[in-house]
């Protein structure tokens, strides 16, 4: 079973938190399901799991992801965008979860995070409970 929803990126780069969508899916959708994936259907943006609590952890992973990543003269993409590109295969499109009785089994300071590289945009999350 599939379910799919719609984020408005606003800036050039940001870690959305989708916790509370998904959460809302499972806990509505998935009494009798074990595992919760979620994913996008782009090439700019990705998905990650990482702390929700402290805004900063967001901040920090973003500046970590210039510097690795950083604009180059070198790429042959023409659009310009070679770095989202890069980002998003280090983030990845997807992570799973595991669920029980309705309920995330995400730790305690876990959230899910849409990843923007390339926007603003609009972005789709797919959101499959097996």
């Amino acid at each position: 079973m599939s379910f799919e929803f719609v984020v408005e990126t606003k800036q050039g780069e940001e870690l959305l938190d989708i916790t509370e969508r998904v959460t809302g899916l499972v806990r509505e959708h998935g009494k009798d399901r074990k595992v919760c994936q979620v994913f996008v259907p782009h090439t700019t943006a990705g998905i990650t799991i990482n702390e929700h609590a402290d805004p900063d952890v967001k901040s920090d992973l973003l500046l970590a992801m210039r510097k690795v990543v950083p604009f180059l003269r070198e790429y042959r993409h023409v659009e310009g965008n070679s770095p989202s590109h890069v980002k998003a295969s280090l983030t990845g499109s997807s992570v799973s979860v595991p669920v029980d009785d309705g309920r995330l089994l995400l730790g305690t300071w876990q959230g899910i995070f849409l990843a923007e590289f390339d926007g603003p945009r609009r972005r789709t999350v797919i959101v499959t409970l097996v």
